[in-house]
């Protein structure tokens, strides 16, 4: 027994196939735009060894364990308010500014999105 383990051919190339498989959740991670490009990721195999009382024989695991880049994180305000019976409420704040209007081609939106004008209603109306 000359020859020291290859690592591709370890548990009949399960090891360098595991191996594959966190790399490629590590590209997979590098690529998505909603996490941190400059992040480091980090792939880690622990290979373990455990030999018998004779000493002729060692039981081998490899783990593999990868550590990604968490997402970004989502940003947004709320407007808060109160209903009639004077429970609190909130809504996404879409136009930028509390009480603040905003258009799009359809219409006019409150500052929570509600449409408030029906560009396309008034022109069937003929107005």
């Amino acid at each position: 027994m000359s020859n020291i383990l290859d690592l591709n051919n370890l548990a009949d190339g399960a090891v360098a196939e595991r191996f594959n498989q966190e790399l490629r959740k590590i590209l997979e991670n590098i690529s998505d735009p909603n996490t941190d490009a400059k992040k480091v990721r980090k792939l880690t195999l622990t290979v373990s060894f455990k030999a018998d009382d004779q000493r002729d024989i060692a039981a081998v695991g490899v783990q593999a364990k990868t550590t990604l880049a968490p997402a970004r994180d989502i940003e947004t305000k709320i407007v808060l308010d109160w209903d009639s019976n004077g429970q609190i409420t909130g809504a996404e704040l879409k136009s930028g500014i509390k009480g603040q209007t905003y258009m799009q081609e359809d219409g006019v939106y409150s500052d929570t999105g509600e449409k408030v004008y029906d560009f396309r209603a008034k022109k069937a109306e003929g107005k």
